[in-house]
């Protein structure tokens, strides 16, 4: 029987694009969810004439004109005419094909002229031109069905998502001398996908997807949002990556910058001559640390643009997720801020109630119609109810970046183990707030750039003893509540710092520690999606147990993880020292027979050869007030798991 189509890759047959009265009402209340099939550069017809047609919303300009390839960059060849009070703005150009590049001229009020990309251009032309060009999202052969429908069916709350966050510029290039050296999308998912794959994650998420200028943002200071970047192809590439990506059962999330935009003049500021897209108040339309422009999220028109964004990704390019960056840069009137920077809220506060707004609308249209879709919060403070129910006091967010517990995990992991004994709590404090939000554990590319080193040399002692250390820390955040992110390179023990410039050291992977890193990360990815008990209850004290979190002297963890689905539980034993521990006693919750799943000192990950036991019966013998126990021989730097 064949399946049911997805209704997610349907267009309106419609050969003309015209804007209403009724869409320059909707975008000016702010609840035109699909405008961007409306503005911007479309096919269209008109008089039997094909070409294209062009949108742009430009309330304060004198003039406006579309100049391009088409009409050789002639300044007054192509006027557009203002449709209403809206400040929208169209024309049809016959003639006009694609993989042309444009900009819209704007003419001032003061007369001064400004050269603009398309705000909601679907292609770009490569840095540094700049231009916006012509192109069709339309027909691309979608096989993601089977994908999709399940999608729209999990609670991923209830399900394992473990994500490999990645740079496609500097996840591998083409050896060929050539400048870049980017992988076409094609390419990428080719090779990127069996990887992904193989290794057992769940999801891929993707830095810098929207256009943006500068290689050294790595994204986050974006021109085009409704372009993915034309560094690695057209717009049906990105179309064929994300299908590949799913028919391997592997979901793709983006990061989604709403927090600020980048200054370039070709860009969103000063659009058509006034501050239309940021706020005019340099205090409150302003990031002096990061030299970029801020949302003006009060006006009406400008959450319609970020809104529909997020429906765009995911209506038109299928995507699973966004992961918002810099919310707490959103939340905060004086995030970065020092006194006289920033003016208050109508309450005195610091509290940006209108960006508070725009999350509560923003996840109650794009959650309450698609639930099965990912709205992930990198949010670094203590906000309350940044994760809830859509309709609420919160803000609605699927899940939240848990940045508390990567300071901790870092800050601990970096420490000689001499010393680790006085920050013992500093890694079981994370389990004291765990259930007020629905956390994701990130250790993302933030963490091992700007001198901040690589994961496997935050690791204290010799070369050997780093990647045990890393070993160890990566069985703690897989033991540990809440979802798992790891940033590419970390998986293998990229040894540098990331840089965008060039490509992971993959001839790493010829040396035995780092191929048993990999191979050991690998089983850590696969035993978590095996057992439910790891991911079931992520946020509740139902899914863990410590067994002994007191144990300072010795600097070793003992706790389990268990589930209501499954009778099978995960125990966990860590010995964060190079001390070996003699007959040690962990306490237990049962009578059971303890059977060995993974030892991380086994020679084929690296580790020293310590033995244990592949198998060992509990007995009746309290320890740290449980009324069973087993007994072992801890290898030094081990990290243990048992199922029982």
């Amino acid at each position: 029987m064949a399946r049911k189509k997805n209704t997610l890759d349907t267009r309106p047959e419609e050969k003309k694009v015209f804007i209403s009265e009724a869409d320059q009402f909707l975008f000016a209340e702010g609840t035109h969810y699909d405008i961007y099939k409306k503005l911007g550069a479309h096919p269209s017809e008109e008089d039997g004439k094909k070409g294209y047609f062009f949108g742009v919303w430009a309330p304060n300009a004198a003039e406006m004109y579309v100049i391009g390839e088409f009409n050789d960059w002639n300044e007054t060849a192509d006027p557009m005419k203002k449709l209403g009070d809206g400040g929208i703005w169209s024309c049809f150009i016959p003639g006009v094909q694609k993989n042309q590049m444009y900009k819209f001229l704007v003419v001032t009020s003061a007369g001064e002229k400004l050269y603009k990309a398309d705000p909601f251009a679907n292609y770009a032309e490569m840095r540094p031109g700049n231009a916006s060009k012509t192109t069709d999202i339309s027909g691309f052969k979608w096989t993601d069905d089977v994908w999709m429908e399940k999608r729209d069916q999990k609670d991923m709350k209830k399900e394992p998502m473990a994500i490999y966050e990645c740079h496609i510029g500097s996840w591998m290039k083409h050896p060929d001398g050539t400048e870049d050296g980017f992988y076409n999308y094609r390419e990428f998912a080719d090779r990127a996908c069996d990887y992904v794959k193989e290794m057992g994650y769940t999801h891929i998420e993707l830095m810098g997807i929207a256009e943006y200028p500068f290689d050294g943002s790595w994204g986050y200071q974006v021109t085009g949002y409704y372009a993915p970047t034309s560094r690695h192809g057209e717009p049906t590439d990105f179309m064929y990556l994300i299908n590949k990506f799913h028919k391997a059962g592997i979901g793709i999330i983006l990061d989604w910058v709403p927090a600020h935009f980048a200054t370039d003049a070709h860009g969103l500021g000063r659009f058509d001559g006034e501050c239309i897209f940021e706020h005019p108040d340099p205090r409150l339309g302003e990031h002096p640390d990061w030299g970029t422009k801020i949302f003006n999220y009060g006006k009406t028109e400008v959450k319609n643009f970020l809104i529909a964004n997020a429906l765009f990704w995911l209506k038109e390019y299928h995507v699973d997720g966004i992961r918002v960056d810099a919310v707490a840069s959103m939340l905060y009137l004086d995030y970065g801020k020092q006194d006289g920077q920033w003016v208050p809220n109508i309450y005195g506060g610091n509290k940006n109630l209108e960006a508070i707004e725009f999350f509560k609308h923003l996840n109650s249209v794009v959650r309450g119609t698609y639930p099965g879709f990912l709205t992930i919060a990198e949010e670094s403070t203590a906000w309350p109810m940044v994760t809830s129910d859509i309709g609420g006091e919160g803000l609605g967010f699927s899940f939240k970046w848990n940045m508390g517990w990567m300071h901790d995990f870092c800050e601990y992991m970096k420490l000689d183990p001499y010393f680790r004994k006085n920050s013992h709590y500093g890694m079981t404090f994370a389990m004291t707030y765990n259930s007020s939000e629905s956390y994701i554990l990130p250790l993302s590319h933030d963490e091992v750039v700007h001198l901040k080193c690589s994961m496997v040399n935050k690791m204290p002692g010799y070369q050997v003893d780093k990647y045990a250390n890393l070993r160890n820390g990566y069985t703690y955040m897989f033991g540990h509540n809440g979802k798992k992110l790891l940033f590419m390179g970390q998986d293998f023990g990229q040894e540098r710092e990331w840089s965008e410039a060039r490509e992971l050291d993959w001839f790493l992977l010829g040396e035995n520690l780092n191929k048993g890193l990999q191979d050991y990360v690998k089983e850590l990815l696969h035993i978590y999606r095996k057992y439910p008990c790891l991911w079931e209850n992520d946020a509740d004290w139902s899914g863990f147990e410590w067994m002994n979190a007191d144990d300072c002297d010795r600097s070793t963890y003992s706790f389990i993880r268990k589930c209501d689905s499954d009778k099978k539980r995960l125990l966990f034993i860590i010995n964060m020292t190079p001390m070996k521990w003699e007959n040690y006693r962990v306490g237990v919750p049962a009578k059971k027979k303890y059977k060995l799943l993974l030892n991380s000192t086994e020679e084929r990950f690296g580790g020293s050869g310590g033995e244990v036991p592949a198998e060992v019966t509990a007995k009746k013998e309290p320890c740290a007030f449980k009324d069973y126990s087993i007994t072992l021989d801890l290898p030094p730097y081990s990290a243990l798991i048992y199922a029982f």
